[in-house]
């Protein structure tokens, strides 16, 4: 009750009354970040022991457990983050002005659109902001998905040198994606004329040691949006496969030549989870 007490004290009324808006708003996802976790912890438990051994060791009724089970927001929420999401997408500048400013791919708001509706379903909010050339970004930020291929941030790439298993690369052919540890070359289909691309989905350390943020990008610009679209049909699957840890992982997804929307996207390989994550 501290904090509440310091905002009380303030003589401001309008200091008093921004502190105390800020004050319910973060207790507010507190609250709510808590039940998710919970509601997944009962969920583990109830494999274990039975409702009425819950219930005592909680000091709640059997029917209790019940209404828990089915209350709070869902266990992979927790895969997106809590609260606002930021996503922030790759900007190039314009070629055909005289002031070049930067502007975001259809794919990219395609892939944003993705996210913000998913997280809308689960109870968060989500903004994006463009990443302006020549691609610096603080990535040092909770609850943030990046949407932006290393051929626009140097500071990008440097982050992707981090996962020993999948690489983006560039020869005389083209970008495209490599496993090291299968040493497989993964051209985009698209480079043969086909409505299809391959997506790159990982969750990558923050350069403060502070935490991870998660990063979607593609061989081509369906690629980035491909894999949004594999994040957020697939969150419980692959929230219950890797939980919080670093991972990363390939993806393939089809599209819509006229529109560019995505029509189906599945994994091109697991889920990779490091050893030391």
């Amino acid at each position: 009750m501290q904090d509440v007490d310091a905002v009380a004290a303030i003589e401001d009324p309008m200091k008093r009354a921004a502190g105390a808006h800020t004050l319910v708003t973060d207790f507010s996802a507190a609250v709510n970040e808590a039940s998710r976790v919970r509601r997944e912890s009962l969920e583990e438990l109830v494999g274990q022991y039975t409702h009425a051994a819950i219930a005592e060791h909680l000091n709640i009724t059997r029917a209790r457990v019940g209404q828990l089970l089915k209350s709070g927001p869902r266990p992979e929420r927790a895969m997106l983050g809590y609260g606002e999401l930021t996503v922030a997408l790759g900007g190039k500048s314009e070629g055909d002005k005289e002031k070049p400013g930067p502007v975001v791919s259809t794919d990219d708001l395609g892939g944003y659109q993705l996210v913000s509706d998913t997280a809308r379903e689960l109870g968060l909010s989500a903004r994006y902001e463009v990443v302006q050339p020549p691609g610096m970004i603080d990535l040092n930020r909770d609850n943030l998905i990046v949407a932006c291929g290393p051929r626009l941030s140097p500071l990008i790439a440097q982050v992707l040198h981090a996962d020993r298993r999948f690489q983006f690369a560039k020869d005389q052919d083209g970008w495209h994606l490599i496993d090291r540890e299968t040493d497989t070359i993964h051209r985009s289909p698209m480079d043969s004329g086909e409505n299809r691309d391959y997506g790159y989905l990982a969750r990558l350390p923050r350069f403060d040691g502070g935490g991870t943020f998660l990063y979607a990008a593609g061989v081509h610009a369906p690629g980035v949006s491909g894999a949004l679209h594999y994040l957020t049909n697939n969150l419980a699957e692959l929230y219950n496969q890797v939980k919080l840890k670093r991972f990363s992982m390939l993806v393939s997804c089809e599209f819509d030549p006229d529109t560019r929307r995505i029509q189906t996207s599945e994994a091109l390989t697991p889920a990779h989870v490091p050893e030391h994550a």
